[in-house]
């Protein structure tokens, strides 16, 4: 009980007595109303008595018999009236008062009720003190909580700028000694040639020594006179030149040692199995769940042989396509964000991708353990394409930049600034393409590390394709359209492609060239997969009914066997004509 009890109790007695006192009241105005007609009559009674005295008073003279019957009889129907107003009354009386009584009692039965209500009443304040007791509590520990929150967000402020400046320090450190590294790599270029050089000059010398201390004057002439003196000297090298040979030899072997990602086998260039004539797929000849999250990308191998896909669970899945259906070959790890972007090498031995986690990651298909991790991208990256050079690749961010990477040295030898995130690019012979979120394709020399060429789109860019033969280009805008750009003239003409129902489902969905170059297939967001006829411009074929939801991505096999389509529910689709 607190300290205001007393004052509390002492306000409801004055209350309830009021109450009573009222109560009082209004009782004695209800009984006083009830006899109220009674005493008029009564009144009425009295008066008519006196009058009757009063005449009987004043009258001069004895009254007859006659006169006082006839009075006495009027004075007893006045008096029986009267009687029988007072029984009727009485008995309305009794009635009320019954009703009083009734009324007493559901007053009793209220001033009780009335009662167990302000005990009730008194419960209640007592739980309201207690919640706004413990309401206190809750707010002061929400206080402190908040308090120690805001702590923590300039902590955790602090430890970002702090992990900024560490990796900008750490990407200076990388680039000075990507540049000391470029540098001692020239020097023992120069060095070697150089020593080469000079082995040669002392071999040429020699061979000529021995092949003319060998040869008969006669034959000198002769060969001197049917062939050039450097005709001469080759064919003599060609013959006996073990020195050369060592030499080169060994070049091969210090380059073998040295400290490269990339092994000889990767170095090898292996021709391309471009199919002639693709084949416009007709029906799903398999249908699996292939990752546990939705999928962002998928692409065919050089040899159409195996195929990767990449998705949002963080993992990039090999399969091997054999006899019209796909088979789960290896899983590769290591990136800890979603997959936005896969391409093979040119060898097929590697696997390239971009990642949600601001970095791009190569993998050897005999290891799913990640061989090399470049990072230095500030936002997500978007595409990770291998360039035209052996050792090279680009990648495309949202942080408006263009990378190119060292695999040799593992560093970042090129930074390209973009007015626009990127959201896709492709490689060709000294030139790299990307495409952006301001509806501009970008066309830039790596030789001149510049923009040469800026492409106008329909929208919002969110994929770019190369064909074969990389004269032609498509685009896919966000704008519901698909360009064809042909880069072989200046004029770079364009021809769209559009179909009733065809939806660009999101900002990375992606479409591609046939092999041959006759065909455009795009995936759609009503679940269905598009597929162009470029030499008619018209719809080929549309493939519904086989995915649930949006479909990210489509990949056509170099062998123009197989198509394959993914989707946001994690769903792969194997199509083909047969």
């Amino acid at each position: 009980m607190t300290e205001s009890d007393p004052v509390s109790r002492a306000r409801s007695a004055e209350a309830w007595k009021r109450h009573i006192v009222g109560q009082l009241k209004h009782r004695d105005r209800s009984q006083h109303d009830r006899y109220q007609e009674l005493i008029r009559f009564y009144t009425r009674l009295l008066e008519k008595t006196r009058l009757t005295k009063g005449i009987l008073s004043s009258s001069p003279r004895r009254p007859s018999v006659g006169s006082l019957l006839q009075h006495n009889d009027q004075l007893k129907k006045i008096t029986g009236e009267l009687a029988y107003q007072v029984l009727e009354l009485q008995q309305q009386t009794r009635t009320r008062e019954s009703l009083l009584e009734e009324q007493q009692y559901r007053l009793e039965a209220e001033k009780l009720r009335l009662a167990g209500a302000f005990d009730y009443r008194g419960v209640l304040q007592q739980q309201v003190e207690q919640v706004q007791l413990e309401n206190a509590a809750l707010k002061t520990k929400y206080d402190e909580l908040l308090e120690l929150q805001r702590r923590e967000e300039a902590k955790l402020r602090e430890e970002k700028l702090r992990g900024d400046r560490l990796l900008e320090t750490m990407i200076q450190e990388k680039q000075q000694a990507a540049a000391h590294m470029n540098s001692r790599n020239q020097r023992r270029s120069r060095a070697r040639e150089a020593h080469l050089q000079k082995e040669l000059q002392s071999t040429r010398s020699k061979v000529t020594l021995e092949s003319s201390r060998s040869m008969s004057p006669k034959r000198d002439l002769q060969l001197e006179s049917r062939e050039g003196g450097h005709s001469r000297l080759f064919r003599s090298l060609s013959v006996s030149s073990p020195r050369i040979l060592s030499s080169f030899r060994d070049l091969f072997h210090r380059r073998r040692r040295g400290h490269s990602v990339c092994s000889m086998e990767e170095d090898l260039v292996f021709p391309v199995r471009v199919s002639l004539y693709a084949r416009v797929p007709v029906r799903a000849l398999q249908v699996l769940e292939a990752h546990e999250q939705g999928i962002n990308a998928v692409r065919f191998s050089s040899s159409s042989h195996l195929l990767a896909t990449g998705g949002t669970d963080r993992e990039v899945k090999v399969w091997e396509v054999q006899s019209g259906s796909l088979t789960h070959r290896t899983t590769l790890e290591g990136s800890t964000g979603g997959i936005t972007c896969i391409e093979f090498d040119p060898a097929g031995f590697r696997i390239l991708a971009a990642s949600y986690d601001k970095s791009a990651l190569l993998w050897r298909l005999d290891d799913s353990v990640a061989k090399l991790t470049l990072t230095g991208h500030r936002r997500k990256v978007t595409a990770a394409r291998f360039s035209g050079c052996l050792h090279q690749v680009v990648t495309g961010s949202e942080d408006r930049s263009i990378r190119v990477w060292d695999l040799q040295r593992a560093a970042c030898v090129e930074v390209l600034e973009v007015s626009s995130s990127c959201s896709d690019l492709v490689c060709s012979e000294n030139s790299v393409i990307s495409g952006h979120f301001d509806s501009r394709i970008r066309v830039w020399d790596t030789r001149l590390l510049r923009c040469v060429q800026e492409l106008p789109a329909q929208g919002k860019v969110t994929s770019l394709d190369i064909s074969s033969d990389h004269r032609h280009l498509l685009s896919c805008c966000r704008d519901d359209c698909l360009q064809l750009v042909d880069l072989r003239g200046r004029s770079n003409e364009r021809v769209c492609f559009r179909a009733e129902g065809f939806k660009c489902g999101s900002d990375s969905s992606k479409a591609v060239i046939s092999p041959d170059g006759c065909f455009l297939a795009a995936g759609s967001a009503d679940a269905a997969v598009y597929i162009w006829n470029v030499s008619t411009g018209k719809l080929e074929t549309r493939l519904p009914d086989r995915h649930s939801s949006s479909i990210s991505a489509v990949a056509w096999s170099l062998s123009g066997e197989y198509v394959v389509s993914v989707d946001k529910s994690r769903r792969a689709v194997l199509w083909s004509d047969i």
